[in-house]
Order: structure tokens, then C-alpha cells, then sequence
């Protein structure tokens, strides 16, 4: 075997088949309980160090749950980063976060990872007010070059040298603004570093034009040959790196005429291996210095060194935790289908009665169960990657032919495709379906990844059809509803499993703006918009309340509104919305114009971030749960009737 092929054989991390039930030894880890201290490591530790890493990362991910795969494939690049660069000084950018728990292990909150995720643990995604490490707290995707650029930009300002470190994955540089950030960096020549974290994954697999010509970067045989004697030349002749860069810029214009990010203005460098330590470590120390925008493209595998999260990257994107050795068997209760599932049913039921149904996902194909979709109907199936404005006015364009799309999107990143929602599709009034996923809080994750605000920003468009689903049926029949409807509208439901309903096989809408009375009492009438209906009905039990399914936010059910409030003292709107601007002030919205003066109690999310915690934890401290409600309810009864 040739010498330098055994060196690289050698370099391999270790690769582990189970996940630790106990905590593993980790002697050099443990003296590296800051970048300071692992500073101090020789430089000959440092493979060993990243063995122990993988493995307590292993370990902890096991007894807490959590994403999974993205962090084994940075932890050879996590301890080289912190190694190179002087952080916090130096500022670390990482993008969406999935990554960051090796990270949060080497920057002081190695023994606290056993709280991640759990309420007042630590969180699941770098968050400023946590650590100093974390720069930037972040949630959406292709974030991190911009406010890395700010941070350079900041720094120059105060005429400080401190260095700027963006590290942004493939699937993450597949969204607009990563381009935007992009492009305004090299105009300004700021002084930064982006590290393009190449693992051919997004939370899925990566799609697109970007994907295949970084996949062409990385297959060309000449340009390997030349990456592994430039590796040779670098480690033997001091001041090198230059020589070889200048080679490579002849090689690649060869090879990949027009490099993408050199037109763009970046000094591009790559790709090299990001589980080699010794490169990294020699490549961040030469570009560390560098002047002007600097391009770092690092090949990773998604899962590496866990060889089942290896086989199925997808899979093992994100985990449970695992039971406790020898815990007793708990026989689980009976659950009807995720909300997601019924929707990727009801996707195929409705593509195979209706040939111009399109589907559209950004990247979202498992998390939104697109892929019997996928298999079935693949020529109108679109994965966008990250891509949600895009997702968005790509819909927009298929409505104008005809065609009816349906955007199968998460709550919280609708977000960022705002302003698509409006002016592409709402103003024009196009037929455009969105299936709105992970609505309301959802658990450990934290407000990052919440779904608290769509009631309150989707309802003030005009022509926009809301409909919350209280259970797996409602949902079916309201997304046949917003797919019949001639204009935008919208299905919003949450992450999970419903009350097992059950599902009705037909296509059949529902009487547009009309809610159903699923209780009779007296005195206070809750008016549910949404899946704590099943709370509502177990808090009127002892109350004695009536409880209306609204199921329509937009156009509001005013009739039944009316006749609540003519036959009760109280009305209380309900909702995993934010208070402001949810339903419940659609409701007094319509009140204060008809003149009626029930009083109305409105619950819903509070006006703060809910931390993260399991969703029943969160939906506690809301008072949304049967107990929380019937307490707000009791109370208000209270002021309203002092001497009862």
C-alpha cells in the first residue's frame, strides 16, 4: 500500500455501530471544556479528542433526543474551528443550527447536554443569551453569511481584527438569501471566511442545479489528484499555499471553467476532506489571515462515524431518546395517524382524481409525507430545496396556466415567504392550496421552529381562506375545501398525532365559514379554533360550558358568533396562535362591529417567547391544556359575577 494511502487510512475517524448507554470515557474531552482549553491540546490530540467527541455526542443525543446526523458530520470541523480561531473573540457563525451540538459540547456546556431540549435545559439551537459562543441564534435556513458579513462589517467599524466565520451547509445555500449575502461581500471586500459544509444532504436529500455542480467540483479526477499533492506540498514546504492556489486557479479553469463563487468574487478554496484534521487544521491556519472574501468548500458525510446514521443519512437526521436498559415495557396507547400523514393520504386521493394537482415541498418531503407522492406522481412532484419564496411564487406561476398547486410548508418558515404570499398569490387571487404544517408550538425545538403567528399574518390578507382542523377528518375535508376554493387558502394544522378520528375516505368539502356546536351548556360558550378542542370539551365537563368547533378563522362563522353571544354570559376564543391578531380578535373584531357586548375572554399563546419544553409542558404554561382553560374560565367568571 502506498505510504500516503495508509496515512489516510490512519486519519479515518473512528466509526461506531451503537450509541452508548453509558457515559464513555473521555479523558481529553474532559480537559476541554472551553476552546481554551482545548487550544491547549497538542495538535497529535486532536484526532483522539474528535473520537471522544463523536462519542459523548453519541451518548447524550441518546439521552435526550435531537437532531442527529448534521452534528457527527462537523465534528472534525467544530474542534478545528475552535482550535484555529480565537472564540468568542473570533465570531462562529452556524447556519440553521443542526450542527451546533458538538459546538455547545466544547464551549462549556458539555455536562448540561443531558438538559437539551428539556424545559430550562439547554437549547436546541445556539441562542445568544446562553453562551457567548453563540453568535447568532438562528432557526431559518442561509442566515449565516449575511450576519456573519454584519459581524465583519461591525468589527472594521470599531477597528477591531477580530475574524468572521460563516459555516453554511449545501441544502442552506440552495435559498436566496445566502446568493444575496453573497454577492454583496464581494462588492464590499469584506474580510470573512465562508465554510461551505458539503454533505449532498439538505434535511432530505439536496436537489437542483447547485447540488449537481458541486457533485461535478467534487468528481473530476484531475482536480482530486491535484488536491492530494497539493496536501503533500503544503505539509513539507512553509509559504506554499499560495503556489498552490495560484495551480489551482490554472487546474479548475481547466477543469470547471467559470467557477461559480470566483465570478462571484470569492477566493474560492477547495474542496478538500472535512474529516481529515490535519488539512483542516493547516487550510483554516492559511486562510485565517487572508484579506477580502474567502470561500472554504469542506466535503462532510452527514452521520459520519455512526455507521447506521452513515447508511441512512434521512433517517437519522433527527432521533428519539432511547429507553432506559431494562426499563419496563409501558403498552402505548392507541393514536390514529400524524397529521402529516393524512395530509400526504389525501395528497394522492386527490392527485389521482385531479390530473392538475401539483405538489410542492421546500425540502420537506419526509417531514411533510410527500414520499408516496413522490413515488407515485413524480412528473408533479417538486422538491424546491430551501427554498420557500421560491416554492411560493413557482406556485403562483402554475396557478396562471391552470394547473393547482399545493405548497405543503412548515408554520414557521411560511415566514419567510411573506411577501411572496401576498403579492404573488393573494393580490392576483390565484388558486394556491397551503398545507400548513407544524402549526402552534412545537416542544423541544423551542420558538425557533413555532408556528405562533400564521392565524394573525395570514388573516389580515384579504380573499384568504383559514380553516383550523380540530381532529384527522376535519383536516381531510378542509384540505378538499381550500383545493376547491377559488382563491388562496390555507389548512394550518400542528406536528403529532390527533384524537384518532375517524377518517372518511371521500372528497368531500365542508360548508365554507360554517362552525358546529359540539357541546351544550350554559353561561360561557368556548369558541375552538383548532386541536384543543378535545381540552375544551374535558374543561366544559366541569363547567358545564358550551363548546363551539369554529373550524373556519376566515370567513368567520358571525351567525354563530351572534347566537353565542345572545345566548351567554361569556365567550372564549381558544387558539395555538398568538393572542395578538389571532381568531379570538376576529371574534371581538366582529362583536365590537355588531354592537354586542359579551364579554369575551381570549386565550391563545402569550406575548413571549415559549421556551422550549415538551409541547404538554408548553401548552401548560399557556394555560391551554383542560386545566389551564378551566382556570381562566373560572376566574373570569369570577370578576364578572363577584358575589357567585
Amino acid at each position: 500500500m502506498h505510504l500516503y494511502a495508509f496515512e489516510l487510512i490512519r486519519l479515518m475517524p473512528t466509526t461506531f455501530h451503537e450509541i452508548p448507554r453509558e457515559r464513555p470515557l473521555t479523558p481529553l474531552l474532559d480537559r476541554a471544556s472551553t476552546p481554551d482549553q482545548l487550544r491547549r491540546l497538542g495538535e497529535a490530540e486532536l484526532e483522539t479528542l474528535a473520537d471522544e467527541l463523536r462519542q459523548y455526542l453519541l451518548y447524550t443525543v441518546g439521552q435526550t433526543g435531537g437532531h442527529f446526523g448534521a452534528g457527527l458530520g462537523v465534528i472534525e470541523l467544530t474542534v478545528a474551528l475552535h482550535y484555529v480561531f480565537d472564540t468568542p473573540d473570533d465570531r462562529l457563525v452556524w447556519d440553521v443550527g443542526h450542527q451546533a451540538y458538538p459546538h455547545k459540547i466544547l464551549t462549556g456546556r458539555r455536562e448540561q447536554m443531558s438538559t437539551l431540549r428539556q424545559k430550562d435545559g439547554v437549547a436546541a439551537f445556539p441562542r445568544r443569551s446562553e453562551s457567548p459562543y453563540d453568535t447568532f441564534g438562528v432557526g431559518h435556513s442561509s442566515t449565516s453569511i449575511s450576519a456573519a458579513m454584519g459581524m465583519a462589517l461591525g468589527a472594521k467599524l470599531q477597528g477591531s481584527k477580530r475574524k468572521s466565520v460563516a459555516v453554511i451547509g449545501d441544502g442552506a445555500l440552495t435559498a436566496g438569501m445566502a446568493f444575496e449575502a453573497l454577492n454583496h461581500a464581494s462588492d464590499l471586500k469584506t474580510d470573512m471566511l465562508v465554510i461551505l459544509n458539503d454533505n449532498d444532504m439538505s434535511i432530505s436529500r439536496n436537489v437542483g442545479g447547485l447540488s449537481n455542480y458541486l457533485a461535478k467540483l467534487l468528481s473530476s479526477r484531475t482536480y482530486a489528484s491535484m488536491r492530494e499533492g497539493s496536501k503533500k506540498v503544503l505539509s513539507r514546504l512553509p509559504g506554499a499555499w499560495e503556489i498552490a492556489r495560484k495551480t489551482e486557479e490554472h487546474a479548475k479553469g481547466m477543469l470547471v471553467p467559470g467557477t461559480l463563487f470566483e465570478e462571484l468574487g470569492w477566493n474560492y478554496i477547495g474542496p478538500i476532506d472535512g474529516h481529515d484534521l490535519p488539512t483542516l487544521l493547516a487550510t483554516l491556519r492559511n486562510m485565517r489571515d487572508l484579506e477580502g472574501p474567502q470561500f472554504l468548500h469542506v466535503i462532510t458525510k452527514k452521520g459520519k462515524g455512526f455507521s447506521p446514521a452513515e447508511a441512512d443519512p434521512i433517517g437519522y437526521h433527527a432521533i428519539t431518546k432511547l429507553d432506559p436498559i431494562n426499563a419496563p415495557v409501558v403498552p402505548k396507547k392507541p393514536s390514529g395517524p400524524k397529521y402529516s400523514s393524512v395530509f400526504g393520504q389525501w395528497l394522492c386521493d386527490m392527485a389521482e382524481a385531479d390530473p392538475l394537482l401539483v405538489g410542492i415541498t421546500p425540502a420537506m418531503k419526509e417531514g411533510s409525507d410527500l414520499i408516496a407522492f413522490s413515488e407515485r406522481f413524480p412528473e408533479r412532484y417538486m422538491d424546491v430545496a430551501i427554498a420557500e419564496q421560491h416554492a411560493v411564487t413557482l406556485a403562483a406561476g402554475l396557478a396562471c396556466e391552470g394547473a393547482k398547486p399545493v405548497v405543503a410548508i412548515y408554520s414557521t418558515f411560511l415566514q419567510r415567504a411573506y411577501d411572496q404570499l401576498i403579492h404573488d398569490v393573494a393580490v392576483q387571487h390565484l388558486d394556491v392550496l397551503f398545507a400548513i404544517d407544524r402549526a402552534g408550538l412545537v416542544g423541544e425545538d423551542g420558538p425557533t421552529h413555532a408556528g405562533s403567528f400564521d392565524i394573525s399574518f395570514l388573516r389580515c390578507i384579504p380573499g384568504m381562506l383559514i380553516m383550523t382542523p380540530s381532529d384527522e377528518n376535519e383536516m381531510r375535508r378542509m384540505l378538499t375545501t381550500g383545493y376547491r376554493f377559488n382563491g388562496p387558502a390555507t389548512v394550518r394544522y400542528p406536528r403529532g398525532t390527533g384524537p384518532n378520528a375517524t377518517i372518511e375516505a371521500g372528497l368531500e368539502p365542508l360548508e365554507i365559514g360554517k362552525g358546529i356546536v359540539r357541546r351544550k351548556g350554559r353561561k360561557v360558550a368556548m369558541l375552538v379554533f383548532g386541536v384543543q378542542l378535545a381540552d375544551a370539551l374535558q374543561a366544559a365537563e366541569n363547567l358545564d360550558a358550551t363548546v363551539v368547533d369554529m373550524r373556519f378563522v376566515k370567513p368567520l362563522d358571525e351567525a354563530l358568533v351572534r347566537e353565542m353571544a345572545s345566548q351567554h354570559e361569556l365567550l372564549v376564543s381558544i387558539e395555538e396562535n398568538t393572542i395578538m391578531g389571532g381568531a379570538g380578535s376576529a371574534v371581538s373584531e366582529f362583536l365590537a362591529d355588531a354592537n354586542l357586548r359579551t364579554p369575551i375572554l381570549h386565550l391563545g399563546l402569550p406575548d413571549y417567547y415559549v421556551e422550549h419544553a415538551k409541547p404538554a409542558q408548553m401548552l401548560a404554561e399557556c394555560g391551554l391544556d383542560s386545566a389551564g382553560i378551566e382556570a381562566s374560565i373560572t376566574q373570569r367568571l369570577n370578576l364578572l359575577n363577584p358575589q357567585d
